[in-house]
């Protein structure tokens, strides 16, 4: 990667690292190697380079939800929701827009809770903006 950056210096002016996350569930210890893992690569590449990093953790939120969890209150109201976008299925612990959205929620505080440094971004709101 270093060979790649050293004429020329990273086009948007840092290198990003990235990981993604299915919010079909809520995090757990792969969720949690991911990003883990992706981090220490990033700051093994902070030693051996001035060059700024930036981590961003993607969730996939526009994927379709493709089994009703069953840790989940009332799961049997999920099954009409099955193969919808996760953001447009109903939170069924009612306090989000969306199953995707509570997802998410539960990933930012796993994520804060061993202070890892990133940048959040959903698919429904990435794309939904017209980014790419």
């Amino acid at each position: 990667m270093l060979k790649r950056y050293k004429k020329v210096g990273p086009e948007k002016g840092y290198v990003l690292f990235e990981t993604g996350y299915g919010p079909s569930g809520l995090p757990h210890i792969g969720t949690f190697g991911e990003v883990s893992r992706t981090s220490m690569v990033m700051r093994a590449f902070q030693e051996i380079s001035d060059y700024p990093t930036k981590l961003v953790c993607f969730s996939d939120d526009l994927d379709g939800m493709r089994k009703v969890p069953s840790n989940v209150p009332n799961p049997e109201s999920l099954t009409e929701h099955l193969q919808k976008p996760l953001t447009s299925v109903p939170d069924p612990f009612g306090e989000f827009e969306s199953f995707g959205h509570h997802n998410n929620a539960m990933l930012r505080r796993f994520l804060d809770t061993f202070a890892f440094e990133y940048d959040f971004y959903s698919a429904t709101e990435f794309y939904g903006s017209g980014q790419s």
